[in-house]
């Protein structure tokens, strides 16, 4: 028995999200976007699982370097595209595909010897607001780049900003404004990603492009993933290290925050913000054990968490706490955090062991 936070990765259910992914666009070929290491679950290991996509998204060409020198051999393309002569030349002789968002990008590609075909998706900004060409820029861009030698084939992509709320109109406009731009000119199109792919069919073109829902967690407000089909990849568990048992009037944790009012069992869990779980998870944050949601009580610290175990009389030291995963959404927890459940899973620490299961 460890007592070292586990996050335990449920290979089958990453399989399964991605089948989702396809029942759901089924024309349309599928970038898995595993950038900022795969949402904190492994780049190389999910990268392995998922070898029916179609092809790996990153969002910087350090992440698709670190997948090529794993034996990656997809394509893979580079969500932020590509900032110097040396990231260029990298990208040619790894056959990085470019996301090309900023003249200035343009200008990189045109002054730099390629020696092997670079693919672009120019980006276009139809809402976002924040990368991609305005429209009135995209024709100027794509004629620049259809004269450099080395660039092949030209693709075109936009981003979603409101996808999340499913009755937000919002999305429907970004496709409306997409679909006015010479479409032609480009090999393949890309719009949806995972909120877009679940909730408008209409952004379902050449390449789809979801990131969060392969994970098993939901893109959207105030859901969580089963509500979509979608099954958690990541259980996120540790131990009770010790059991305190507690009188009317003692105060728990850092402040004494916490008091009790009854003479109380209280358990102390070994996992705190030191390996990734919420600094500022409220009390009464449910944590997991025999099926059992115990709350928290007290301030989160840097090892360890306190919680209520009146429900749970005969508990004992060691036994197995989830604080999210497999019976417990992250998206509770993300929620009683306010934050989102991205934070948590990209905030798993290098203090917690990674277990590779194939749950049934």
């Amino acid at each position: 028995m460890t007592f070292i936070p586990q996050a335990t990765i449920d290979h089958r259910a990453l399989r399964h999200n991605l089948q989702k992914v396809r029942e759901t666009a089924p024309e349309s070929r599928i970038w898995a976007v595993i950038k900022a290491n795969a949402y904190g679950h492994g780049m190389e290991r999910v990268a392995a699982t998922l070898q029916a996509a179609d092809g790996f998204a990153v969002a910087r060409i350090e992440e698709a370097q670190r997948l090529r020198h794993a034996g990656v051999t997809k394509p893979i393309l580079i969500l932020e595209g590509v900032f110097t002569a040396g990231d260029v030349e990298s990208a040619s002789e790894n056959g990085f595909q470019l996301t090309v968002h900023h003249l200035q990008q343009v200008g990189l590609l045109e002054t730099t010897p390629i020696n092997f075909p670079v693919e672009c998706w120019l980006k276009v900004d139809t809402g976002m607001h924040r990368l991609g060409f305005a429209p009135s820029q995209l024709s100027e861009a794509a004629l620049r780049l259809q004269k450099v030698n080395g660039v092949g084939d030209l693709h075109l992509m936009t981003h979603l900003a409101n996808a999340d709320d499913r009755n937000d109109p919002a999305s429907l406009k970004q496709c409306e404004r997409f679909d006015r731009l010479t479409l032609s000119s480009y090999t393949d199109l890309s719009i949806a990603n995972s909120a877009g792919l679940l909730a408008f069919e209409e952004t379902h073109r050449d390449w789809v492009r979801p990131g969060i829902m392969l994970y098993g967690v939901t893109p959207f407000q105030h859901s969580i993933g089963s509500d979509d089909g979608l099954q958690p990849v990541m259980t996120f568990s540790s131990r009770v290290l010790t059991l305190n048992h507690c009188n009317a009037g003692d105060r728990v944790g850092y402040g004494g925050t916490f008091e009790c009012l009854e003479s109380m069992p209280v358990a102390v869990i070994g996992v705190g913000y030191g390996d990734g779980y919420p600094r500022h998870a409220k009390p009464g944050t449910p944590v997991l054990i025999r099926n059992q949601r115990l709350p928290l009580i007290g301030r989160v610290s840097m090892d360890m968490i306190c919680v209520d175990a009146r429900a749970l009389p005969d508990l004992q030291i060691g036994e197995e706490v989830v604080l999210w995963g497999e019976g417990l959404p992250v998206e509770l927890i993300a929620q009683s955090s306010e934050t989102i459940a991205y934070e948590l899973l990209c905030g798993i620490t290098g203090r917690v062991d990674f277990i590779d299961v194939e749950k049934d």
